[in-house]
């Protein structure tokens, strides 16, 4: 079931949460809202569901599952899955009663047999791979294994689309990151479409087929995990997405120089700010004749396949953060205290940016 939005909008009171929104959402697709506290994300998945109602001034929002519209049919009749945060679980029923909840309580001419019934929240119950617990209550669980109830319970009344507010929020990071693969792989077995929300980057990029980020209220960029990544439509994207390492200060010639560091760089003179992930930047015992960027270790994570090191300078206005394989942790023999030289192999520049400061600064 695919869904549209067209110029949905929202004020609480005087305070405006959602700028004029229009989205296409295609059948079959899993479209995270990425964005941090505050961007709209949440507003606008419960306007989905029907929990928030859209603004009717000055022009109505519509709200379309399919060729069905939505936009004025009441949450119970809207045929959605909604899977929230805190599970939201029945503790005085069992893991089966919770998930044939939904099934039990539709209005006698569209209610299963209880056959069908249990059958359907046996199947559930095996693909989540709880088939053993039906006779435990929540308490009994764990958080990732009531989550799957939750989610078995959205999915047994097979609605039209599953949505989903901060799934995993309350989950640590191991059992998050196993309950996202299964999740994608149930996705993609059973072809559903879904929104989900989240202000967790990885979590985004990793699930979904296509991510919108969101702003105070507004979408910055719709665009698939890879595309998002590499191709960032402004300068809010890009920070967004993963750590960033500032570098600024004056082109002259050809040549960037902050403080006594300097770095041989194509752009024209003037005043630049340029932006790198901390992967684009390599670490040497010598400066090149292309750069000469001092700096000095102060901190090392060993984190999974890499090694975090964070960098400080007199010529940087906030550390450096730089991810180095193992065997060049190993070759540099690095140590808290050591200094070094960084060698950008890659940045970005976004011109608006620094036009703004620039105009800021001449205000001020």
């Amino acid at each position: 079931m695919s869904i549209q939005l067209h110029n949905v909008a929202k004020h609480f009171g005087k305070t405006r949460a959602l700028e004029p929104i229009s989205l296409d959402i295609q059948e079959g697709e899993l479209v995270g809202l990425l964005g941090p506290s505050g961007s709209g994300k949440t507003t606008l998945l419960r306007i989905m569901a029907g929990l928030e109602t859209a603004d009717t001034q000055p022009s109505p929002g519509r709200i379309l599952f399919g060729d069905r519209d939505v936009t004025h049919v009441h949450v119970r009749d809207r045929r959605i899955g909604f899977v929230f945060q805190h599970y939201a679980l029945f503790r005085h029923m069992s893991v089966y009663d919770n998930v044939a909840f939904g099934l039990s309580v539709m209005p006698r001419k569209q209610r299963p047999s209880s056959g069908e019934i249990r059958a359907r929240v046996h199947r559930l119950l095996e693909m989540v791979k709880l088939e053993q617990f039906a006779k435990r209550y929540p308490a009994q669980l764990s958080g990732g294994q009531q989550q799957r109830v939750s989610l078995a319970r959205a999915l047994a009344v097979k609605p039209d689309v599953l949505l989903l507010d901060e799934p995993f929020g309350a989950l640590d990071a191991k059992v998050r990151q196993d309950l996202r693969r299964w999740l994608r792989h149930l996705h993609d077995e059973l072809d559903f479409t879904s929104v989900f929300v989240t202000h967790d980057q990885e979590e985004a990029l990793e699930l979904s087929d296509r991510v919108v980020v969101m702003s105070n209220g507004r979408i910055e960029q719709i665009d698939t995990p890879e595309l998002l990544y590499r191709t960032p439509k402004n300068r809010f994207v890009f920070e967004f997405l993963g750590d960033v390492n500032h570098l600024e200060g004056k082109v002259t010639n050809g040549v960037l120089t902050c403080g006594d560091a300097y770095w041989h760089v194509d752009l024209p003179d003037g005043h630049v700010e340029l932006l790198l992930r901390p992967h684009e930047v390599r670490l040497t015992e010598q400066p090149t004749s292309e750069s000469h960027l001092p700096v000095m270790i102060t901190a090392i994570s060993p984190v999974g396949a890499e090694v975090r090191v964070e960098l400080e300078a007199d010529w940087l206005a906030q550390p450096w953060l730089a991810t180095v394989r193992h065997t060049d942790f190993e070759h540099l023999s690095l140590s808290r205290g050591q200094r070094l030289f960084a060698h950008p192999r890659h940045w970005r520049r976004f011109p608006e940016a620094e036009s703004n400061a620039a105009e800021q600064s001449r205000v001020a």
